[in-house]
């Protein structure tokens, strides 16, 4: 993870501007090819929600399997911030966003539970954590639509942002990608084609997600781009 705050800025206050029927924004991250720097891109600009947020922010990773955000926050990869704390229940009471195949058996219990969410300290802000581990073997993992879920995420919280892996990884942020207010690509300069840029803006469309603009990961001018394209 890399410390993007200062990059970011104009970026977080377009966020910070805009309008959503449930009061609560909810806008995605996601790249097109590993390696854009979705993850660095997505917590630093929860970071800056944060220190706005009346209730919490939150950071969701859908990465299930790498649980990249809350690494990076662990290894203290935005210089000045605290670290995760320990671990709350994330399921809110209701059906959660990921399901396992096979599913479990049914005198397993807890397996409704696997998603934490863990409290960076000195901050207002939250980051899941998948619990890989608790997975049993042969069982796979997936991300789900749930829209009870992040309904309650949205009636607990100020700002929401979404950690999505790369397209050329998994699915993940398509799935999730019509349960937000609008989604912002992640492109480096040096490494993504713009069919490859357009090929994800056309995924995300299809699956009922709002593109919002293209921040380009690398450049002084990311900011001031992605604030032009979110209007």
């Amino acid at each position: 993870m890399i410390d993007l705050r200062t990059e970011s800025s104009s970026l977080w206050r377009s966020m910070s501007r805009m309008t959503t029927t449930s009061g609560t924004p909810a806008v995605m991250f996601i790249g097109a090819q590993s390696g854009e720097g979705v993850s660095s891109v997505a917590a630093s600009v929860a970071v800056q929600a944060a220190t706005r947020a009346r209730r919490p922010a939150w950071l969701v990773d859908l990465d299930l399997r790498v649980n990249a955000a809350h690494r990076g926050f662990q290894e203290g990869g935005l210089p000045g911030v605290g670290a995760p704390g320990h671990a709350f229940d994330a399921s809110f009471g209701v059906a959660p966003i990921y399901e396992l195949a096979p599913p479990p058996s049914p005198e397993a219990r807890g397996f409704d539970k696997l998603m934490t969410a863990h409290q960076i300290e000195g901050l207002n802000l939250f980051v899941t954590r998948f619990r890989a581990d608790k997975v049993q073997s042969g069982q796979r993992v997936r991300v789900r639509t749930e829209p009870e879920w992040w309904a309650a995420l949205r009636a607990s919280s100020d700002y929401i942002i979404v950690d999505a892996p790369a397209l050329d990884r998994s699915s993940a942020g398509l799935v999730a990608a019509g349960q937000m207010d609008g989604v912002v690509l992640v492109v480096r300069p040096d490494g993504t084609s713009g069919d490859a840029v357009a090929s994800l803006r056309r995924e995300v469309e299809a699956h009922g997600g709002r593109v919002l603009g293209v921040v380009v990961n690398g450049e002084r001018s990311d900011a001031r781009f992605a604030e032009r394209l979110f209007g």
